[in-house]
């Protein structure tokens, strides 16, 4: 099973740098890459394009915390701010919603395994600055945990913590501590929660907890080659609440044209569904691709 699924991960790498071209254009909707411009979208052109990789301006100061107690939406259960930004505890506003957490989900280890279910979720539905694990191929997880340990998958952007964070757990943490997480996030459900919108304006936006939100007002700007994704409420999503969803805006024409890349070679790529599955939901230990963050998609192929 070993050499199995070596080379599945193996194919899985072929198979991603193959489709690069096409992701790109499946999430932007481009015609052609050269639409986006060389220095835009183009790895190893030195600079990452700061839609898809937002760093915290070095200024962010964190809210005060008054002691007061946070409620969400379909909740009975509060948090203090400093609970909620404590990388040993994974906020559980809706047991319901999933099975029991796992301790290396729930709380972590300390000093050096956070949580899981912090920066995740806990039903593993993540946000636009690190993953959705709900419903991936364990197998998949395992192999992630691997090639963070051994530095084989890094950040295009180093100085981005959700990645770095990652590569400090996945050496402290155990056999059995990955392989019991992989187990939990593996068998959630995948729920939608990015809603596609597309558009040639978008709102105005800034960088906080690694990823972008919506300015107050209504001003907005041009979209041009971008995806700006946001959460619809930032208080919910800041909250770790599980079920907060986000806005994807996208140039227009953006779905129908990826729509179609998907399914079938340009001439230049390998249509993403010949790997991934018809309804890109998987095949084995590649991968479901259907509803994840596409900014995550971005960062993932660049």
């Amino acid at each position: 099973m070993g050499a199995l699924n070596s080379i599945r991960m193996s194919r899985l790498r072929i198979a991603s740098n193959a489709c690069f071209r096409a992701w790109v254009m499946l999430v932007l909707g481009l015609a052609s890459a050269m639409a986006l411009g060389a220095e835009a979208i183009t790895p190893g052109a030195g600079v990452t394009p700061a839609w898809a990789y937002p760093v915290n301006p070095l200024d962010l100061k964190p809210t005060l915390d008054d002691g007061s107690l946070r409620h969400v939406p379909g909740s009975t259960r509060a948090y203090t701010l400093s609970q909620l930004r404590d990388f040993f505890v994974a906020p559980d506003w809706h047991p319901g919603d999933h099975p029991a957490m796992p301790v290396v989900v729930a709380v972590g280890r300390r000093p050096d395994v956070y949580a899981c279910g912090f920066c995740h979720r806990a039903d593993g539905r993540g946000g636009p600055e690190n993953a959705n694990l709900a419903g991936l191929p364990a197998a998949y997880i395992v192999q992630q945990m691997a090639d963070f340990k051994s530095g084989a998958r890094k950040s295009s952007a180093p100085s981005r913590l959700p990645v770095t964070a990652m590569i400090s757990v996945a050496a402290a943490a155990t056999a059995a501590e990955i392989v019991a997480a992989a187990a939990y996030f593996s068998a959630l459900r995948p729920a939608a929660n990015v809603t596609i919108v597309e558009t040639a304006r978008v709102p105005k936006t800034f960088v906080t907890g690694w990823h972008m939100a919506a300015l107050p007002g209504n001003e907005r700007e041009p979209i041009g080659q971008r995806i700006i994704e946001v959460p619809e409420n930032l208080e919910r999503f800041a909250s770790r609440d599980s079920r907060a969803h986000f806005i994807a805006y996208v140039p227009i024409s953006s779905v129908e044209r990826g729509r179609a890349l998907v399914a079938r070679s340009d001439g230049t790529t390998v249509a993403c569904a010949s790997c991934h599955g018809q309804d890109l939901r998987g095949l084995g230990a590649i991968p479901p691709l259907a509803g994840r963050s596409p900014a995550y998609l971005v960062r993932q192929l660049y």
